[in-house]
């Protein structure tokens, strides 16, 4: 069995450590249908979340390229956020294929697809928090000079700033990434850290950190203060702003709370808690489940970010009709088609209903 991106952001060790594991009294765990499920549902699961989340930020880094010339610092942040979601929508289909056999691209694409998965990760959290801390600046301090210097130069500075971030974070995983080929064990791509306790603590408490904990302070904190803003203003769109702010809210952290519990569980684990067999076969379950959960957030993030604005929407339907006219200008015609039909039976209906009264 082989390494699955979950684990190369926030473990040391992949599945086949559960799928080898034993109980506190030295018996081997029988843990075949967690090796089942991860050959036959892990690479469907992330083929769909592939699919799904590289055509809709693959849409938003499009539009926002083409009306690149009427940008602002919110649509580099969202661009930088779309980049993030598709660095390491790239790395799926390799964990996909090592699912299925084993690690079979070398060390070199191990150090690589294991960087690009964790740049992307966290990235995509770390632009997530930009946008949430922007929207404070612009929100409830409307007059600062933060607010009033948000241009675009502003925003590449910020970006810079956020990826320079995320590689440092990703460092230790992309250093200590490994295309090992054990004994009785097929090759696998995995984080090796050295056995020591601090890096092995590091390596799990900066998962729940970052992913989690520090976000979760900063959004509260932030939308603590925006929503009352937004509600003391005279507005008809304030409350469909609030909804999306809500929504934000709630959908990360519905998609990542469950990750980052797994991941501290599997933590206690590691210290000599939890380790009778029942815990490694659901804790391995689970730990599949929960990451995919996680990792599927990136493909809401386009309709959340993007497509819930008005401006956008218009923005992609104009992008998609200038590329694809011969298309829209069927589905056009089909669509006043349709409408004179439906005139012309609704006419008759009331023609013939105004001579039944008659």
């Amino acid at each position: 069995m082989t390494e699955d991106p979950g684990t190369v952001a926030a473990t040391t060790s992949d599945y086949s450590d559960y799928f080898e594991s034993t109980d506190d009294y030295g018996s081997p765990c029988n843990n075949g249908n967690t090796k089942a499920f991860s050959e036959v549902f892990l690479p469907t699961l992330y083929s769909l979340v592939f699919i799904l989340g590289f055509i809709g930020n693959g849409l938003v880094v499009w539009v926002l390229i083409r009306y690149r010339q009427k940008s602002n610092m919110t649509d580099v942040c969202l661009f930088n956020l779309a980049l993030s979601d598709l660095l390491f929508l790239v790395s799926l289909p390799f964990w996909a294929q090592s699912a299925i056999d084993e690690w079979v691209f070398g060390k070199f694409m191990c150090h690589f697809i294991t960087g690009l998965f964790t740049l992307g990760l966290y990235g995509s959290i770390f632009f997530m928090v930009l946008m949430t801390l922007d929207r404070y600046v612009v929100i409830v301090h409307a007059h600062s000079i933060f607010s009033r210097n948000r241009s675009v130069k502003m925003g590449l500075v910020l970006a810079s700033f956020v990826w320079m971030l995320s590689l440092f974070v990703s460092l230790p995983n992309i250093i200590f990434a490994q295309s090992k080929h054990e004994t009785n064990t097929k090759a696998s791509c995995k984080s090796e850290f050295p056995e020591d306790t601090a890096w092995m603590s590091f390596t799990y408490l900066k998962m729940n950190l970052l992913t989690l904990i520090i976000p979760l302070i900063i959004m509260s904190f932030c939308y603590s203060r925006i929503i009352p803003t937004l509600l003391s203003i005279k507005s008809q769109k304030r409350h469909k702003v609030v909804r999306l702010i809500l929504a934000v809210v709630v959908v990360y952290f519905l998609f990542w709370t469950p990750y980052n519990i797994v991941v501290f569980l599997m933590y206690l684990q590691k210290h000599g808690y939890l380790v009778a067999c029942e815990w490694h076969t659901s804790l391995s379950l689970a730990m599949q489940w929960v990451e995919t959960i996680a990792l599927s957030h990136c493909c809401l993030n386009p309709i959340i970010y993007a497509f819930a604005g008005q401006k956008f929407r218009r923005a992609v339907l104009k992008v998609l009709k200038d590329q694809f006219p011969l298309c829209f200008n069927q589905c056009t015609t089909f669509s006043q088609q349709l409408s004179e039909r439906r005139s012309s039976v609704f006419s008759k209906s009331t023609e013939y209903s105004s001579t039944q009264i008659a």
